[in-house]
């Protein structure tokens, strides 16, 4: 395992966490939002991870000696979430159907802002884990004074 191994790992976690927390964003900013560009109403959008693995000889070798889980995690895509739009009676709204039902986004605020505390804390995870790789490698270099 090389020296910037773990703080690879970690910017890798800071990357998909940012990328996460971006995407809840919009999934709350368009929680209400009953037309978009495709005609229907905003459908909610899930990030989709893959674990990074290096496939070279040396890698897979030192990953299985050592017990190693993988390099770190990357966003492969992103998906729309396909459960069931919310139907809400209002006939006055402009996007109401015949019978006066409009289809809200399947955006649940609660469950988007729990989202939001786990991606920050798994955020905050990662930033602790590279400040104490930092502090380890400060203090490794301070043996030999």
């Amino acid at each position: 395992m090389g020296l910037f191994n773990s703080i690879n790992v970690s910017a890798t976690g800071l990357t998909a966490e940012r990328l996460r927390m971006d995407i809840i964003s919009e999934n709350i900013a368009n929680a209400e939002t009953t037309r978009t560009a495709s005609g229907g109403p905003y459908r909610r959008k899930i990030p989709i991870y893959k674990e990074l693995q290096t496939n070279d000889f040396e890698s897979v070798f030192s990953n299985a000696l050592n017990n190693n889980s993988g390099d770190g995690v990357e966003v492969v895509g992103v998906k729309d979430d396909m459960s069931p739009f919310i139907k809400k009676y209002d006939p006055n709204h402009p996007d109401a159907n015949e019978e006066g039902y409009v289809l809200l986004p399947n955006v649940n605020i609660v469950t988007e802002m729990i989202n939001m505390v786990s991606a920050s804390k798994a955020y905050e995870a990662n930033v602790t884990a590279v400040n104490s790789t930092k502090s380890m490698m400060m203090k490794a270099l301070e043996i030999g004074k």
